[in-house]
C-alpha cells in the first residue's frame, strides 16, 4: 500500500490528520476543560472515546455511510439538530463543572465518559465533513487498504494531540482558585457554543 500510494502522499496524509487533530475545536475545548477540572487520569476515558469514536466514523464514511446523507438530505438537518442540542448540553456541563466535593463527600460533577465522548463523534457534522474530506483526498477509490490507512493515520495523530490538550488543562489546574475556575469554565462553555456557528455553516 505504501508503494502504491506513495511516501509523499502518506506523509501529507499524516500532516493533514495532525493539523486537523491539534487545532482548536469542540473535542479539544472539552478536553482542556476536563483536564483543568478533573485532571488527566480522569479525562483519559474521554480521550479514548474521542479517538475510537472518530476512527470508527472515518472508517464508516470510507465504506459508504456518507451515501445516506446524499440519498436522504433531510438526515443532515437531523444530524445538525442532534449535534446542536448535544453541544448545548455539553456546554452546560462544562459551565457547572467543578473538581470540588460536596459536604456529603460526593463529587459535584463528573468528566465525560468514554461512551458519551464516542457518541458525540457520530452526531458531529464537522466530524463527518472532515472524514469525507480525508477519504476523498487520500482514498478516492475507497479501497479497503486506503480506508484503513486513513483511519490509522487519524487514530495515531489524534491520541497525542488529545493528550496534549488534556495535559494543558491539567497545568492550568494548578493556577485555579474557585473563582478562577468558574470564570475558566464559563469561558470554555462559551467557546464550545461558538463552534455551533461553524457547524451550522457546514453544508
Amino acid at each position: 500500500m505504501i508503494e502504491l500510494m506513495g511516501i509523499e502522499v502518506i506523509f501529507a496524509l499524516f500532516i493533514f490528520a495532525f493539523v486537523a487533530s491539534i487545532t482548536p475545536g469542540p473535542n479539544n475545548i472539552m478536553l482542556m476543560a476536563s483536564g483543568t477540572n478533573f485532571g488527566f487520569r480522569k479525562t483519559f476515558p474521554h480521550i479514548l472515546g474521542i479517538n475510537i469514536g472518530f476512527s470508527t466514523l472515518v472508517f464508516g464514511v470510507g465504506i459508504g455511510l456518507m451515501e445516506i446523507f446524499n440519498a436522504i438530505p433531510f438526515t443532515q438537518i437531523i444530524l445538525k439538530l442532534l449535534c446542536g442540542g448535544y453541544l448545548i448540553y455539553l456546554s452546560y456541563r462544562i459551565a457547572i463543572s467543578s473538581s470540588g466535593i460536596e459536604k456529603n463527600g460526593e463529587q459535584k460533577s463528573k468528566p465525560l465518559s468514554f461512551f458519551q465522548a464516542l457518541l458525540f463523534q457520530w452526531v458531529n457534522p464537522k466530524g463527518w465533513s472532515m472524514s469525507l474530506t480525508a477519504i476523498s483526498i487520500y482514498s478516492p477509490t475507497n479501497s479497503l487498504s486506503g480506508i484503513i490507512l486513513v483511519t490509522a493515520a487519524f487514530s495515531l495523530a489524534n491520541l497525542p494531540c488529545q493528550c496534549l490538550w488534556a495535559l494543558l488543562g491539567q497545568q492550568f489546574r494548578r493556577l485555579m482558585t474557585n473563582s478562577r475556575l468558574k470564570i475558566f469554565n464559563y469561558t470554555m462553555a462559551g467557546l464550545l457554543l461558538l463552534t455551533l456557528i461553524q457547524i451550522i455553516m457546514i453544508s
